[in-house]
């Protein structure tokens, strides 16, 4: 089922009707875990996960068939300041890249069996420069969220969410600093690769961008300072959660994209498992303040939903001990 808001009311009232996870299915996932044929807790995050996943697909014996990864691009205007050591240009290109199977997310997309869906949005329309007036007028924003919103299959039983888009470890560090204070320089990071009059560059960036939109809260944020591919993987995540389809979220972006619906909504995260911390600065922190724990920590800043599509292999390998090992019943091994 595809749904489209008509407005942002109507997203943050989907925010609101959020439900939780299947209670009974949780309670059996649990319980199977605790009688299989191992010490309690021995398989320590793996046992986590396979709980989670079963909890939101409604089944405590789920197994995963159909992982669906999406890597939105939007171009930013903010480049225009000089804030990333590549040019918009080659957003595009990226995804000429991605559509003929060149780049990493391919590659680790294929070797995980996801479908791979790629959504360049108004490439050759950037947002505006946040330092001058907001990124994305309420009409812009709708639209994208709406975008990522229609991206999810209904056939996913997992979602990982990414991005291309030159310019947007600004945008991202804007939304943190907006959202969770400190100082700019706490949240950029070198991004592409600037030097450090390049960082220091993007920090006062982050700096007067958020001074310009001092107030701004929840969704209006991803407005503010975001991009479309921000929006819309809020837009996609916000989906998966009305489908309970969980979610691995990638790198610095993604998690400062998802930590607008938790501003909105607390709690509005909690069907998302974070799949790694990455070597980008302030994820660490930002993952921190949204309450999740990642699963690696690989020193990966490449974004494209990368480090997500990594994890899925920690959640078949959590799943498949789940379903496949036998209870201390069934093995009749003493202990149980």
């Amino acid at each position: 089922m595809r749904m489209v808001w008509q407005n942002l009311t109507e997203v943050e009232a989907a925010l609101d009707a959020q439900t939780g996870p299947d209670a009974v299915a949780w309670a059996g996932a649990q319980a199977r875990t605790q009688s299989l044929t191992k010490p309690p807790g021995s398989l320590g995050q793996l046992e986590v996960l396979a709980v989670w996943y079963c909890g939101w697909r409604g089944d405590a014996r789920a197994k995963m068939h159909a992982p669906q990864i999406i890597v939105f691009a939007g171009n930013h205007g903010i480049t225009a300041q000089g804030v990333s050591a590549f040019p918009p240009e080659v957003t595009a290109q990226m995804v000429a890249n991605f559509n003929a199977g060149g780049a990493a997310i391919n590659q680790l997309a294929k070797l995980q069996g996801a479908r791979l869906d790629v959504q360049a949005l108004d490439l050759d329309r950037p947002t505006q420069d946040f330092t001058t007036g907001p990124a994305m007028d309420d009409a812009e924003l709708l639209t994208a969220l709406n975008e990522g919103a229609k991206a999810v299959s209904g056939e996913a039983d997992l979602l990982v969410v990414g991005e291309m888009g030159i310019g947007n470890t600004t945008s991202a560090a804007a939304i943190a600093h907006l959202l969770y204070g400190g100082a700019a320089s706490d949240w950029v990071g070198r991004g592409t690769g600037v030097d450090d009059v390049g960082l220091a560059l993007k920090a006062a960036v982050v700096r007067a961008g958020a001074a310009r939109h001092v107030g701004a809260q929840g969704l209006r944020i991803l407005g503010a300072v975001g991009g479309r591919e921000l929006a819309a993987m809020a837009g996609a995540i916000l989906q998966a959660r009305r489908l309970r389809i969980p979610v691995l979220l990638d790198g610095f972006i993604c998690t400062a994209a998802a930590a607008c619906l938790e501003a909105a909504k607390p709690g509005a995260l909690d069907h998302c498992m974070a799949a790694h911390v990455s070597a980008e600065g302030g994820h660490a922190c930002l993952l921190e303040r949204i309450g999740k724990t990642p699963l690696m920590a690989l020193d990966m800043r490449l974004g494209e939903a990368s480090g997500g599509a990594v994890a899925i292999g920690l959640l078949r390998a959590a799943l498949a001990c789940h379903n496949g090992m036998a209870t201390f019943e069934e093995a009749a091994v003493s202990g149980g």
